[in-house]
């Protein structure tokens, strides 16, 4: 069947929203019509919503053909709503945003506009945050410090949801976890031109954020992950094997310092605890050598088998007539 191509998607995770649907749309619809912005789609993710969120979604995919619903069998989580979100899409330029009005439409031209100077991914930066400084602000900032260190992309705001991207850029990517905030950081593996731009920020006024201090250290093990993935992703075996060649090392070298204390300065083995130590590095090396041979038969599946979504998906609104 025949695809028919939209100039702009604009994606919007929405987990009880309820409070906020209706005037989020309003204002991203006013935003667009002053911007004479005409080739669009407006794709809710319905996040597994236990309040009104999804009847509110419904009347408004039936007033309007260009907003569409994605139902989520349960709560998968704002990574997975935005991959559903991005896999559904039809845009050549995809921008994600919040759905608690904390984003702001009116900043979406602006986007495109600096997208359109030749740049593959522009990102907001919220300068004039409206969050709680010690839970919200201040992790944010040092976790956006450590991303840009480890990663070699230097952005303020990682955690900004309000982006824009060009569509052969981003659906290339496959996101896990939490990454979403890491798209830039994969864009840039690709090759793609990264800018920032300082967009508005609002305090939330209805529900409640799923946002917190707690999500700190989901943030570093993911930043990890995907330094793992910019290395080794494709050759495990040389960051594991590695790894058990330098303990077969230091092994080796405890093994001649315990020979060397019997025979030279008559210390027997039992008065040291060098034996065990020998040993103990010596199983950690072939522990890793092996791990190293499991992850490389993981990764050759991995590429190998078939395209497995990270979402479960319930039903659909208004896209039967584009696919």
């Amino acid at each position: 069947m025949q695809i028919y191509k939209k100039y702009l998607s604009i994606i919007i995770p929405i987990y009880n929203e309820e409070g906020n649907i209706l005037k989020l749309y309003n204002k991203i619809i006013s935003s667009l019509e002053a911007s004479r912005l005409s080739n669009y789609e407006i794709i809710f993710i319905n996040d597994g919503s236990t309040d009104d969120s999804a009847t509110l979604l419904y009347q408004i995919s039936k007033k309007d053909f260009n907003a569409k619903i994605i139902n989520l069998v349960t709560n998968q989580g704002q990574t997975a709503a935005i991959s559903a979100g991005i896999e559904y899409s039809q845009g050549e330029i995809i921008i994600p945003m919040d759905g608690d009005l904390q984003n702001d439409p009116k900043d979406i031209p602006n986007l495109i506009d600096k997208l359109n100077e030749g740049f593959d991914v522009v990102s907001g930066w919220r300068k004039h945050r409206k969050d709680k400084t010690i839970s919200r602000i201040l992790p944010s900032k040092i976790a956006n410090w450590i991303v840009s260190k480890i990663s070699g992309v230097y952005l303020h705001d990682y955690g900004c949801s309000l982006k824009a991207y060009r569509s052969d850029i981003i659906k290339n990517i496959k996101l896990y976890g939490e990454m979403h905030r890491f798209i830039p950081v994969f864009s840039y593996w690709q090759g793609g031109k990264i800018e920032e731009i300082v967009v508005a920020h609002h305090p939330r006024k209805h529900g409640k954020t799923s946002y917190g201090i707690s999500r700190t250290y989901k943030v570093i093990i993911d930043l990890i992950l995907i330094k793992f993935f910019e290395k080794y992703s494709t050759k495990p075996g040389h960051l594991f094997g590695g790894f058990g060649l330098i303990n077969f090392f230091i092994s080796f070298l405890i093994f001649f310092l315990m020979l060397f204390l019997r025979y030279s300065e008559n210390i027997t083995f039992i008065e040291t605890p060098l034996p065990q130590l020998t040993v103990l590095f010596f199983l950690i090396g072939v522990q890793s050598i092996f791990i190293g041979l499991i992850a490389e038969l993981v990764m050759r599946t991995y590429y190998e088998s078939q395209d497995k979504k990270i979402y479960k998906i319930k039903d659909l609104y208004n896209f039967k007539d584009s696919y």
